[in-house]
């Protein structure tokens, strides 16, 4: 039967992360990593528009969600983002910070990261093989034994980076949910997209506004009224319903909230910057002004008219003729518009998945398995996800930072 010291199943961030570091601290330990897909990387190669945002300049808990923020404090302090800069220096990729406090190669290129990574890993003496779809795991005695089509192969101690279910077509399934059931592991109720667009009704005025992007702020609401979160930042209209950052980084909130609170929903403030207090105060002085000359110079035109449309007034009223009950629809409508989303564009569009292996049973220390000795966790199978702009990245160097560094100590 073949043998590995360290057996590492997916090669994607946090996999080739643990393997570099587990290389790097035992050099003398044979490490084979396994990943089903025929094209390694493919989630880097995609991720920043094919630019790869590595990491974000300003990374605190507080971007994340899932486990408990103190738990995932304590695994990113173990890499931070200082280390993450010299690393990938090490490596020969330097970064750049842009205005959003978002981190690319200087090249703007994701394939000079992931070539990166993989020279780092030759250079540790790991051994990447794929396809080499994992299949099976079992735990014996004192090893595991880790098999698929390809044939088996025993392990000292094993890492799983499989991912979760986020763009299946990279080889993130969900297979790993699997394996790491099979070997004891609890997951947690709820697993589903983040990082989504979601949709709306295709009949909705906002469809036809395709294209269309603006700041925006979004507040999820309880079926009883209560505000429960709120992001600001960029929406974009589709011809399926919402996208942009903003709408990214609430779908996780939205859609955990309206699995155990159908009534819970997601309005729209179009004018991030005005309280509906502070609009209703603004129409009111309009004087001749039209509610569109004022909103146009706020807005894309076609959405102002779009908005004035929705709340059945004419554009072209001007102000002091305005009256109270339009008026009022109309900042309904401009500072916390009803979004009746339908769903979600799913796995398939996400870009990280929500829920997956708690972390309160792994030593956060070590990223080994409370449940099962000798097996260590990192990346996405996790329960984490972060903001979008590089959080899920330094997730993925952290935890496989630690998870590799255990592993081979």
């Amino acid at each position: 039967m073949a043998w590995a010291d360290i057996v590492i199943v997916g090669a994607g961030a946090a996999g080739l992360m643990a393997g570099i570091y587990a290389g790097r601290v035992a050099p003398e330990r044979s490490i084979v990593v396994l990943d089903g897909a025929r094209t390694l990387g493919a989630k880097i190669l995609v991720a920043g528009g094919g630019r790869c945002n590595v990491t974000h300049d300003a990374v605190d808990a507080s971007a994340y969600a899932g486990s408990s923020q103190h738990a995932i404090a304590t695994v990113l302090r173990r890499f931070d983002v200082p280390h993450t800069i010299d690393f990938f220096r090490e490596l020969g990729v330097e970064l750049k910070c842009e205005e959003t406090g978002k981190l690319f190669p200087t090249s703007d290129s994701a394939r000079d990261v992931l070539r990166a990574l993989l020279a780092g890993a030759a250079h540790a003496r790991v051994t990447i093989n794929h396809p080499c779809r994992v299949e099976t795991i079992e735990r014996l005695d004192d090893r595991f034994r880790v098999g698929g089509a390809w044939g088996m192969l025993d392990a000292g101690k094993l890492i799983l980076a499989t991912g979760g279910k986020s763009l299946p077509k990279s080889g993130s399934d969900g297979q790993g949910y699997r394996l790491v059931q099979a070997l004891g592991h609890r997951l947690t109720e709820q697993i589903f997209p983040a990082l989504v667009p979601l949709l709306l009704p295709h009949d909705h005025f906002l469809c036809a506004l395709s294209g269309i992007a603006t700041p925006a702020t979004l507040e999820l609401w309880s079926g009883t009224g209560k505000r429960l979160h709120a992001i600001t930042g960029a929406a974009l209209c589709t011809h399926f319903g919402l996208s942009g950052p903003a709408v990214l980084d609430i779908s996780r909130y939205y859609l955990h909230a309206h699995h155990a609170d159908p009534a819970a929903t997601l309005t729209i403030n179009w004018l991030p910057e005005h309280s509906a207090e502070q609009f209703d105060r603004e129409l009111q002085a309009l004087g001749p002004r039209t509610p569109l000359a004022y909103l146009r110079a706020l807005l894309p035109e076609r959405l102002a008219r779009a908005l004035c449309a929705a709340a059945d007034v004419d554009p072209g009223t001007p102000g002091h003729v305005l009256s109270r009950a339009r008026r009022m629809a109309l900042v309904r409508c401009c500072s916390r518009l009803p979004l009746p989303f339908t769903g979600s564009r799913g796995y398939t569009f996400a870009e990280v998945t929500a829920g997956g292996v708690p972390l309160a049973d792994i030593q956060l220390r070590t990223m080994e398995s409370r449940r099962c000795p000798g097996l260590y966790l990192c990346g996405e199978i996790c329960d984490v996800d972060g903001r979008i702009g590089g959080f899920n990245f330094q997730w993925a160097w952290a935890s496989g930072y630690v998870a590799g560094v255990a592993a081979a100590t």
